[in-house]
């Protein structure tokens, strides 16, 4: 009927004055008249019309080598440069200043989510992620802007999750309840510590009390949606340190913690100091203990691990770093954001790795001058593509699954991949690896593992992928 028609393969949907449901993933949307998740236009070759129901709903899978839906669905992730001081271990891009023109950041940062929602075609946003820097310094005005300026030009459920990054010396009561009235409905706190001493070698600028009384807060204002970051592998810290830590941690948390261990970034004040020797580097052995054993102590409190570094309970995982690991669509706004996303506005066919100019007032010139200020862009092969899902999903309880991978990879199975005889398989006899007819994944064993295990897994994609691309003379797909 009017609802589709089939044009060179590609389903264009001209459903004016019908209900037009696209379904992908979650539950489907409705809207009257030609529905926003449907508006495509027929800009999406990668997909093929599979079914019609009922006079008008249109449902669509992806074709080769497309892991994007016909009307994409991404993630969110504006970022807010700017912080108050220079953590010691820190090399994330951010800057220090005397002032910041937030009114003049604010707006690019409505133009640039604006310009890259649409060059992507965005139809619906899953969740949105304010990272930094330190985004609790902003003002719930900036959030809510930039919150606003995504529903306008792509659907932005109700309840979709909204995380704010804070740190405890900018999360007061009052500026928390600004950022929930902005549309912020999880908050992720970064703790880190909750030893006034550790703290102090960190260069974090709050107190373990200040840390507490923010936890507290944010309890109240977003219950059962506060996640705390702590870190281990501190320079002369002790396993019986980091147990009392995580102890106190335990007694003060929500449902969702989250554990990093300390990685010693060159160009940090702290890498600075164990370089010259003033102080100690974690020994590897004692590194692995607190990771086992604090895996243990979360276990004990009902929380469950559903990704290296990710513990949640009565089901408060987020949602948003679950579509990171997933390998699914994020578009990055903001200076030094990264993205992944299929350009369609400018013709694009492949995803791409894309990162914004990271120096705040240089990315401000270029997103006055061009509406975005994309400083690097690289096409991802269907190959880079497969390598990130297979490095993103180990990292979860889930694994690589069977469907996923097929999004990615109608070619070449997981199967085929893995099961035959190679390092996979070898992996699998060690008990660090699992593969069956629902995913690939590591055990509780190999989990911890990963980071070694990945090379040779990685090494054996290649060589079954490079087999499959000759039996095809060369490859016929190139998204």
């Amino acid at each position: 009927g009017s609802g589709a028609r089939l044009r060179g393969g590609v389903p264009l949907v001209a459903a004016a004055g019908w209900y037009c449901w696209y379904s992908w993933g979650a539950a489907a949307t409705r809207t009257s008249g030609c529905c926003r998740l449907c508006a495509c236009k027929g800009q999406h070759p990668g997909v093929r019309l599979v079914g019609i129901r009922g006079p008008c709903a249109v449902r669509a899978e992806p074709g080769p080598f497309c892991g994007t839906a016909v009307c994409p669905t991404d993630t969110l992730c504006p970022q807010w440069p700017y912080c108050r001081k220079h953590c010691s271990y820190c090399s994330f891009n951010k800057y220090v200043v005397p002032a910041v023109d937030e009114a003049a950041v604010r707006a690019c940062l409505v133009r640039e989510a604006q310009t890259l929602l649409r060059l992507g075609h965005v139809r619906s946003v899953t969740s949105v992620f304010f990272g930094g820097g330190t985004p609790s310094l902003a003002a719930p005005r900036t959030i809510a802007a930039v919150l606003e300026a995504a529903a306008e030009v792509a659907y932005l459920p109700a309840g979709a999750e909204v995380t704010l990054e804070a740190n405890p010396g900018s999360a007061d009561p009052a500026r928390l309840s600004g950022f929930r009235a902005a549309g912020v409905n999880r908050l992720s706190l970064g703790v880190q510590s909750l030893d006034d001493a550790e703290l102090r070698l960190l260069g974090r600028e709050h107190t373990a009390a200040e840390a507490r009384a923010a936890v507290e807060a944010a309890r109240q204002l977003f219950p059962g949606r506060t996640s705390l970051d702590l870190i281990f592998g501190l320079p002369g810290q002790s396993h019986e340190a980091w147990a009392r830590g995580l102890e106190a941690a335990l007694g003060l948390c929500d449902d969702h913690l989250a554990l990093y261990q300390l990685t010693l970034e060159r160009g940090t004040a702290l890498e600075a100091q164990v370089r010259r020797g003033a102080l100690p580097e974690p020994p590897e052995e004692l590194l692995a203990d607190m990771y086992l054993s604090a895996r243990t102590a979360l276990a004990a409190a009902g929380f469950h691990q559903y990704e290296v570094s990710n513990f949640a309970r009565k089901g408060a995982r987020s949602t948003h770093n679950l579509s990171y690991w997933r390998a699914e669509q994020y578009v990055g706004v903001g200076p030094g954001a990264h993205g992944r996303f299929v350009p369609w506005g400018e013709g694009g066919r492949q995803r791409e790795a894309r990162v914004q100019t990271p120096h705040p007032d240089a990315w401000m010139r270029e997103v006055r001058s061009c509406g975005h200020g994309t400083r690097r862009r690289a096409a991802l092969s269907p190959l880079d593509q497969l390598q990130e899902v297979l490095a993103l999903g180990l990292r979860t309880d889930e694994g690589v699954t069977q469907q996923r991978w097929g999004l990615f990879s109608p070619r070449l199975s997981l199967e085929a991949a893995f099961g035959a005889p190679g390092e996979a398989r070898e992996l699998q006899e060690r008990g660090w690896l699992r593969l069956n007819g629902r995913a690939l994944r590591c055990t509780p064993a190999g989990l911890p593992l990963l980071d070694s295990l990945l090379p040779a897994l990685l090494c054996q994609l290649r060589r079954r992928w490079n087999a499959v691309q000759e039996e095809d003379g060369g490859g016929r797909d190139s998204r």
